[in-house]
C-alpha cells in the first residue's frame, strides 16, 4: 500500500509548461530497474503539494555479497530543487553501478535522487510550501517530504549518509563531515579524487563556517541527518560542488567522490575486526 503524507499548507503551483519532468528524468533508472537483478525502484511513498500528489522516488541497489552483513548507505540529492547537479550525478552513478556491480560489493545502497520533487519541478530551492527542507529535520516538521525521509532514516539504520549539494558562493569542491569519527578518513580521499575534475575550495571560511583544506566540521541546524539519538552514529558527509563549473565536470566529481567513499569505507570495515 502506498505511504501517504499530507501537507499543512499549499501554494499555487507554476504553469505546467515551466516545470521540469521528474518522470522523464528518472525514466532511464526505471527502465534499468525493470530488468536488473541489482536495482529496485520504489515509488510508493506519496504526499500532497499544491493540491497534487507526488511520489518520493527511492531506489535500492544491492551489490554482490561481500561479507556477513550488508553495509547500508543512504545517498540523498535534490533536497534543494534548484540544485540538479546532485540529481544527475545519482543517475550517472547508478548507471555506473549497473555496468559494474562489483563497485557496490557488500553494500545495500539506498538512493533518494529527488528529495524535493515539487521544488525540483519548479526549479526552486524551497518546496512548494515555501520551506527550505534542509532546515526542517528532527524539529517536529510538518513538511511531508521531511516526514517521509525521516521515517526511512529511522527504519533503515544506515551505516552512512551522503548528501549531494551545489553551492553558488563557491568556486571549488568541498565537504562537510559529521557523525562517526571515521568520517574524516573518508572525506579526504573523496576530495582528492574529485580534484581530478574540479579544484578544491581551500578558503578558511566557507558558507560562514570555519574550514580547513576543503573540510567543514559544522552545519546548519535541521539539515538532513541521522536521527539525533541513534547509536552508534553513522558517518555523515555532505558533498558540495560549485554551481559555476560545467555540468559534466560536476557530475564526474560527485561520481568519483561517491565511488571513493564506498571503496574507503569497505576497507575500513574489512580492517575493523583487527583493531
Amino acid at each position: 500500500m502506498p505511504i501517504v503524507a499530507t501537507q499543512s499548507q499549499a501554494i499555487a503551483q507554476p504553469p505546467l509548461a515551466r516545470r521540469r519532468s521528474i518522470a522523464d528524468l528518472l525514466a532511464p533508472l526505471d527502465s534499468i530497474a525493470a530488468h536488473s537483478p541489482n536495482l529496485v525502484a520504489n515509488h510508493e511513498a506519496c504526499f500532497e503539494a499544491g493540491g497534487e500528489t507526488y511520489t518520493l522516488p527511492r531506489y535500492l541497489f544491492v551489490g554482490p555479497t561481500g561479507g556477513d552483513t550488508p553495509i547500508r548507505i543512504g545517498i540523498f540529492a535534490g533536497i534543494h530543487g534548484d540544485e540538479p547537479e546532485g540529481v544527475l550525478a545519482v543517475i550517472q552513478f547508478l548507471k555506473l553501478l549497473e555496468a559494474k556491480p562489483e563497485l557496490a560489493a557488500g553494500y545495500y545502497l539506498s538512493f533518494y535522487p529527488v528529495c524535493n520533487p515539487a521544488g525540483f519541478e519548479d526549479g526552486t530551492r524551497h518546496s512548494r510550501s515555501g520551506k527550505d527542507l534542509n532546515r526542517e529535520f528532527w524539529g517536529n516538521s510538518n513538511e511531508p517530504e521531511v516526514r517521509l525521509l525521516q521515517a526511512d532514516l529511522v527504519s533503515r539504520s544506515f551505516n552512512g549518509i551522503i548528501s549531494l549539494h551545489t553551492d553558488d558562493t563557491s568556486n571549488g569542491f568541498y565537504g562537510i563531515v559529521r557523525g562517526a569519527t571515521l568520517t574524516k578518513h573518508l572525506i579526504e580521499p573523496a576530495l582528492r579524487a574529485a580534484e581530478k575534475f574540479l579544484p578544491r575550495d581551500k578558503r578558511s571560511i566557507i558558507d560562514g563556517f570555519q574550514a580547513r583544506d576543503g573540510v567543514i566540521r559544522d552545519a546548519y541546524e535541521g539539515v538532513l541527518s541521522a536521527p539525533p539519538k541513534v547509536r552508534p552514529r553513522p558517518f555523515e558527509i555532505i558533498l558540495e560542488t560549485p554551481q559555476s563549473s560545467p555540468t559534466f565536470l560536476k557530475e564526474c566529481a560527485f561520481v568519483i567522490a561517491l565511488k571513493t567513499i564506498l571503496d574507503e569505507y569497505r576497507k575500513f570495515i574489512a580492517y575493523a575486526p583487527n583493531l
